[in-house]
């Protein structure tokens, strides 16, 4: 059994589409002067995502009304799964490096979430090794991106609430310093003097800040803006839009009695591997560039980043294959690695807007360095053709009756 698996591990990990990561990952360290151009990338982008959606809508449509049910539970599931993987990633962090906190809290977020372009890589290898998925999954992609914001934001607020300064540095981190105005800024006295007196400057600052306020009555508005910018790019993110703008696309066009992507459609379906192909290549570039971040991160960092996916897809497998037994609702093959991608993979897009926005105490690059630099760069290799091996051996020592 483990020389077959080996046998076809090593198949797919040399798969065409794979092929052209390798290519992209080795421009940078051969160092050959080539861009790709960032608008191309876009547009590449724009395709996947609405190619995606717009076929995984016109699937929707074809679901009988008895399994939606079983479905809506099992999208939920995906959510609440994916909140609890933020949770466990920060776990893994405080354990394994010696980062800041707020930037444990914001790689644990950017782990809660997916990442389109991994699942557009598992796509593709699965259509080349003839592994059917369910239609609903391109809506799981859409509703499991967004728990990681959540873990972000939450953790984030718990770190200011005890205490934590505005260059995201906690009290028992070296190079604190004493907030002027703030949570936990009565509790730290500075040296030489007493608690009293501290407590005396905290009351005059609360004292300034209300008058503050009053001068200035439109915070308020200001904050009620920035929560409304917030939620803005939490649920409207560009990707999750044209995800969702495909999906309802697909959805409506097929409920009229039209299927618009064939099976032979030149468009959606035949260029879709030829699209997916330059998109890996420009990811081969930019994570091979990411790497140099990990310099700083230190071993337990770089570990955690090749750790995470594969202990976070095993569970999402072992999870669909509980939630299959117990409702008797039967997936398809690909169902099973596709979840797996999307519990293994890390954000690239959403998280990162929602921490521009939101948490700019954090580093900007080591998350990054992570999510494209090691966890991308190894579920598209690596990751991808051991998920389907695990999940054929899984399925066939349990299959579900």
């Amino acid at each position: 059994m483990l020389l077959e698996f080996w046998q076809n591990f090593t198949h797919n990990l040399f798969k065409p589409l794979l092929l052209f990561f390798y290519l992209g990952f080795l421009i940078p360290l051969l160092k050959v002067e080539f861009e790709f151009p960032y608008v191309i990338y876009q547009g590449l982008t724009m395709y996947l995502l609405l190619a995606i959606g717009w076929h995984g809508g016109e699937e929707l449509a074809t679901i009988h009304a008895s399994s939606i049910g079983n479905i809506v539970g099992f999208i939920v599931l995906g959510f609440l799964l994916n909140f609890v993987i933020g949770f466990i990633a920060y776990l893994l962090l405080t354990r394994m490096t010696k980062m800041r906190r707020i930037d444990k809290a914001t790689v644990a977020g950017y782990y809660g979430s997916d990442s389109a372009g991994t699942f557009a890589t598992c796509v593709g290898v699965l259509a080349t090794v003839g592994l059917t998925f369910n239609g609903f999954m391109p809506v799981m992609l859409a509703v499991m991106e967004m728990p990681g914001c959540l873990v972000a934001l939450y953790l984030a607020a718990r770190l200011r609430h005890r205490g934590m300064d505005a260059a995201g540095t906690m009290p028992d981190e070296p190079g604190y310093q004493l907030a002027k105005v703030g949570p936990g800024a009565a509790t730290q006295p500075s040296a030489g003097q007493s608690l009293d007196t501290e407590r005396e400057r905290a009351i005059e600052q609360e004292l300034e800040l209300s008058l503050e306020q009053r001068e200035h009555p439109d915070n308020g508005q200001k904050q009620s803006l920035a929560t409304v910018k917030l939620l803005r790019e939490v649920l409207l993110n560009p990707g999750l839009y044209l995800l969702f703008g495909g999906i309802v696309i697909g959805l409506v066009s097929r409920l009229q009695g039209a299927k618009v992507v064939h099976d032979d459609d030149s468009v959606f379906v035949t260029a879709f591997q030829g699209v997916l192909c330059l998109f890996l290549l420009e990811m081969g570039m930019t994570a091979s560039r990411r790497l140099k971040d990990l310099k700083t991160a230190g071993p337990g960092f770089i570990a955690f980043g090749l750790l995470a996916p594969n202990l976070f897809a095993t569970l999402g497998i072992i999870t669909a294959h509980t939630y299959a037994h117990l409702t008797h609702f039967h997936f398809k093959p690909g169902t099973y690695i596709l979840f797996a991608v999307l519990c293994a993979a890390a954000s690239y897009i959403a998280v990162p807007a929602v921490q521009r926005l939101a948490i700019p105490e954090a580093s900007p690059t080591l998350p990054l360095a992570a999510s494209l630099g090691l966890t991308f760069s190894y579920n598209v290799t690596i990751g991808i053709p051991l998920y389907i091996e695990i999940a054929r051996v899984i399925t066939q020592h349990f299959p579900v009756t």
